[in-house]
């Protein structure tokens, strides 16, 4: 990511100036409490781990090593959870210790960001239930950030539309059992009765492809039209055709 490598050579700049800061050492408070949201758990600092003032050399060699770590778990998607090793609670803690971190700060609003786009994924491949969870997420971490009503409303649309959605047995699928076959065969068939248009997701493209043959011999003769999405999921969409009144 291309906001990661700025932060990370601004952390570089940060920690080269520390490094020939002197100061005695500071003793951080430790206590801290636990908070959640349905079955997740997320670890913030109490109120006895929060410092006023301008932190100390310590403090600022802290932060900087702190948001490095934040930037990372940020990267790899680790935002929330797990609750000891998550972007979130790092950028919490460095602000805890200087209230106008703007890396921190923005690192906050990327997560919000991240969270909305894994529901508008979730959406587009009908996956309702994970999108609502992904924008609880999002809310948790600024119930006040202005993208998140724009993608509840997203949501809203499609579980009111009328396309279809078949989430497959990704095992049966990579063993490309009989079951399979005939799942996938019902729903080209669904596709040429509804002139619909699909959407493939699949864990890689040699699934997808086979997928898309099975669907198209199906309906020998008929041209089936969509398009093929890589994800960890195995489903597909049918949208249905705009009727014009």
């Amino acid at each position: 990511m291309l906001l990661a490598m700025r932060n990370f050579i601004t952390l570089l700049v940060l920690a080269t100036a520390l490094a020939s800061c002197q100061g005695p050492p500071q003793n951080e408070g430790s206590a801290e409490g636990q908070s959640g949201t349905g079955n997740l758990s997320v670890r913030v600092l109490s109120e006895g781990g929060v410092s006023s003032g301008e932190p100390t050399a310590d403090q600022q060699r802290m932060i900087a090593d702190t948001l490095y770590a934040a930037l990372q778990a940020l990267d790899d998607d680790r935002l929330l959870t797990p609750v000891d090793d998550n972007a979130h609670a790092r950028f919490k803690r460095v602000l805890a210790y200087d209230s106008d971190n703007e890396l921190a700060l923005e690192g906050l609003q990327n997560i919000v960001v991240r969270y909305l786009e894994l529901a508008q994924e979730s959406i587009r491949r009908g996956l309702f239930d994970e999108a609502e969870l992904m924008i609880d997420r999002a809310r948790f971490v600024d119930h006040s950030h202005a993208g998140i009503n724009p993608v509840v409303e997203a949501l809203q649309s499609e579980r009111n539309s009328e396309d279809l959605f078949f989430n497959l047995d990704n095992g049966e699928i990579s063993n490309r059992s009989d079951s399979a076959l005939e799942q996938l065969a019902d729903i080209a068939r669904q596709a040429q009765q509804h002139g619909a248009f699909f959407l493939i997701t699949a864990p890689n493209d040699d699934q997808a492809r086979w997928m898309f043959s099975v669907m198209r011999e199906a309906v020998d003769g008929y041209r089936l039209r969509g398009s093929i999405e890589l994800a960890g999921r195995t489903t597909v969409r049918l949208r249905m055709p705009t009727t014009q009144n």
